[in-house]
């Protein structure tokens, strides 16, 4: 079970946070210190299994060639891309673009990873969403699975950054859980630890937060 002031911040923002017609998605705002952020060994940059989800259906594609790509498809991604998919995506910028603004989570036979940070790194590398490796012998379908539940946390040079960790009519438990693992992971990444935290809050889409420490 989660740390009870987790727990707490979670069941307090719920219950002051208004109802809306529509699921509020629940995010995590990270406030570190002590840190200099222009050394890249500094930044957090992790992609982490969450515990109960987020709480909806996440949007994959998958980049890959015959019996890998049919088990991409079985598996419910929403676009499998081939080899030649790369480069035509790469000169069609709009497009490009607007899958990379559609999908949550990108993976990719590791042969094609050069490719595609030639043609589209540009667009998918500031939106976080490179695409995670498919090492040969690894079951496309076991990634897509975990792609469902997982987030990607990159701070960049900041010292200040949120990710969403699930929706409000997920419930204060599964909220918990999922925050304390990604508290429990950010704070593993950093040099000293929880002494590079300044504040955590958590918030709804709408603006309300609630401090947790």
């Amino acid at each position: 079970m989660a740390e009870q002031n987790i727990v707490d911040a979670i069941d307090k923002l719920l219950q002051e946070s208004p109802q809306r017609n529509f699921p509020e998605s629940v995010d995590l705002a990270i406030n570190l210190k002590n840190l200099d952020m222009s050394q890249p060994k500094n930044r957090v940059d992790e992609e982490i299994l969450l515990p109960h989800g987020l709480g909806k259906d996440l949007t994959i594609a998958v980049f890959a060639k015959g019996e890998v790509g049919l088990q991409a498809k079985e598996a419910g991604a929403e676009y499998v891309f081939g080899e030649e998919d790369i480069a035509e995506l790469g000169s069609d910028k709009p497009r490009a673009r607007s899958i990379a603004n559609e999908c949550d989570f990108f993976i990719a036979e590791v042969q094609y990873m050069a490719q595609i940070g030639k043609n589209l790194g540009a667009i998918l590398g500031p939106r976080g969403k490179m695409p995670t490796p498919l090492p040969p012998g690894r079951n496309v379908g076991d990634l897509i699975n975990n792609a469902r539940s997982s987030i990607k946390i990159r701070s960049k040079d900041k010292l200040t950054f949120h990710v969403s960790i699930g929706r409000k009519d997920m419930g204060v438990d599964k909220l918990a859980d999922n925050v304390e693992t990604v508290l429990n992971r950010v704070e593993q990444s950093l040099e000293k630890g929880k002494h590079n935290v300044r504040s955590i809050y958590v918030t709804t889409t709408m603006g309300n937060s609630v401090k947790v420490m």
